[in-house]
């Protein structure tokens, strides 16, 4: 086709393209030279544009700042997609076991400077501040065009304050929670990213050259929100195992006749069934709620009873039977009203 000649050619090359189109076409008259020839045109333009697009996107320079295994494997990741990274970590020569991953720079500073994007991936919520804020850190070498995007775990607190701290400096944030830590270095994370559409797509070439997914969450701060409600569930769902492990030893069943019928329960138990369909928006019918509830509390009131019978603690299944109605319903708990004066309450109040 046109357009794949056109991707090949010089910007120069396409504008020739056009003006000799315009030569070949009478633009008072409607024949089916000129027809042709404006869609050319349009082609052409598009095309143009398109090719402007990825030069742009290959363009793009990454730093990252922390390597360990999540920074690490980023840089790592980057390299095998051909966009060298900037690197910088605390304990020198870290990157010289990184296949493809040049050596460190000597400061934060310098990896900010030589870069468009930056990937922050240390541990603490200290760290990041430090790192992004501090003396000779990402904002004391902010320039036109630089993003920083947050890979660790904090607080929601915390990614509103270091956005703030990056805005008064002119330089784009996004938080940018991830999982699938140990095959990061495979191109296998996922990415949460949260913050503006424009912020988003300006760095979404360097987030997809590292990353399996890149899902952009909403605003500022619902990337590390979802990576927190993950996180809630994963933790939940093995306590949850533990639990029930509990109770199946306490009557002596062994492990692993426990673990072979739980690897081969009816799909109707996956933990997302029921938010697969509130995600869908299908409502459940509310006499299906009313006998799915009725089920539920009777066979927790018999695990209930089975514990205290051997002098079992069951505190989760204690929590989850009087709200599986909500459960099944997809109702969501109130907030809970934080008092005036509360650290949280002055937090979200700055």
């Amino acid at each position: 086709m046109l357009a794949d000649g056109v991707m090949h050619m010089s910007v120069a090359d396409a504008n020739d393209l056009i003006n000799a189109v315009d030569r070949i076409s009478d633009p008072s008259a409607e024949s089916e030279l000129t027809l042709l020839a404006k869609a050319w045109k349009q082609e052409i333009r598009m095309s143009k544009q398109a090719h402007g697009e990825a030069e742009r996107n290959r363009s793009l320079r990454a730093g990252v700042v922390g390597l360990g295994m999540i920074g690490g494997g980023v840089a790592v990741s980057l390299s095998r997609r051909g966009r060298i990274p900037t690197v910088y970590d605390v304990r020198p020569g870290v990157s010289d076991d990184l296949d493809g991953v040049p050596a460190q720079s000597a400061t934060i500073a310098e990896v900010a400077r030589d870069s468009d994007v930056v990937l922050v991936a240390v541990l603490t919520a200290d760290q990041a501040h430090e790192v992004i804020a501090g003396e000779d850190g990402i904002l004391s070498a902010a320039h036109l065009g630089l993003t920083v995007v947050l890979l660790s775990t904090v607080s929601v607190e915390v990614v509103r304050k270091l956005a703030a701290l990056c805005e008064d400096a002119g330089v784009a944030f996004l938080d940018a929670g991830v999982t699938g830590g140990t095959i990061a270095a495979e191109n296998g994370l996922t990415v949460m990213v949260g913050g503006p559409d424009d912020a988003v797509e300006y760095a979404r070439p360097v987030l997809e050259d590292f990353a399996k997914l890149v899902v952009h969450c909403g605003g500022l701060g619902t990337g590390m929100v979802t990576k927190l409600a993950r996180n809630a569930l994963t933790y939940s769902m093995w306590a949850a195992v533990r639990e029930a492990a509990s109770i199946g030893q306490a009557g002596g069943v062994p492990l692993d006749r426990l673990l072979k019928v739980l690897q081969n329960t009816d799909g109707g138990t996956s933990p997302l069934t029921l938010l697969q369909l509130h995600a869908a928006g299908i409502e459940v019918p509310a006499e299906r709620v009313e006998s799915a509830d009725a089920l539920a509390q009777k066979d927790l009131a018999a695990a209930q009873e089975f514990a205290e019978s051997v002098g079992l603690d069951v505190p989760i299944v204690d929590i989850v039977r009087p709200r599986m109605r909500a459960v099944y319903s997809g109702e969501l708990p109130a907030a809970r009203k934080q008092p005036a004066g509360s650290p949280r309450h002055a937090d979200s109040t700055q």
